[in-house]
């Protein structure tokens, strides 16, 4: 049998795809750059100052939660010590529960009120910025002293005024806007190791580099 090899002239779909990704992602560095920037300083200053790092997002954006809270407990491109990382998206029982006897709309809310503390750092995902379970999360930051970002699109919703850093992608398509909300996080994340454990000048509470 011949092997068949997708060809930019044969599926030229696919092709494109990858340039308006990839357009995208230099627009999102010509308009947000300053942005991620806060938002890796952020990260950074949690960690250093001994918080953690809370992710939270519905959909494909919950699974983005855990991804990157995984990156920061385990490892993203170094061997080094943990990090902490807390995605509010993985305990059921509180998910369900929350649900059920609060509603939907707080169960983000009510795990940055048990878990959150002054200095910790909120990471919002949203593509529209308008969903209440993450407005009341942020909400819910802000009273309890925990700084927050939101990694957002769609001109940013009802978000991007109640969070400290909005990065707000230049796009008003979901797909197109979580592939770069990831990549961001990625980048973000290389960036604390590079600083916390790759000779950068600062060091996180209670560890060694």
């Amino acid at each position: 049998m011949t092997g068949r090899t997708a060809t930019s002239a044969g599926h030229p779909r696919l092709a494109d795809s990858l340039l308006e990704l990839s357009d995208l992602a230099r627009d999102t560095a010509g308009s947000c750059g300053a942005d991620v920037a806060a938002y890796a300083e952020s990260a950074l200053d949690a960690l250093a100052r001994g918080g953690k790092l809370l992710f939270c997002g519905n959909g494909g954006s919950a699974a983005d939660a855990q991804h990157l809270a995984a990156e920061y407990v385990v490892r993203m491109s170094r061997d080094r010590r943990a990090l902490p990382a807390v995605a509010l998206t993985t305990d059921t029982s509180v998910l369900t529960a929350c649900a059920n006897d609060r509603g939907y709309e707080e169960v983000f809310a009510r795990q940055v009120e048990a878990l959150g503390r002054p200095g910790d750092l909120l990471v919002l995902h949203s593509t529209s910025g308008d969903s209440p379970n993450l407005v009341r999360a942020a909400r819910a930051a802000a009273a309890g002293g925990v700084r927050t970002v939101g990694i957002l699109a769609r001109g940013g919703g009802s978000l991007r005024p109640l969070v400290d850093v909005a990065v707000v992608l230049p796009t008003r398509s979901v797909s197109r806007a979580q592939e770069v909300q990831l990549a961001i996080g990625h980048i973000v994340c290389r960036h604390v190791e590079e600083i916390l454990f790759g000779g950068g000048n600062r060091t996180p509470q209670g560890g060694n580099t």
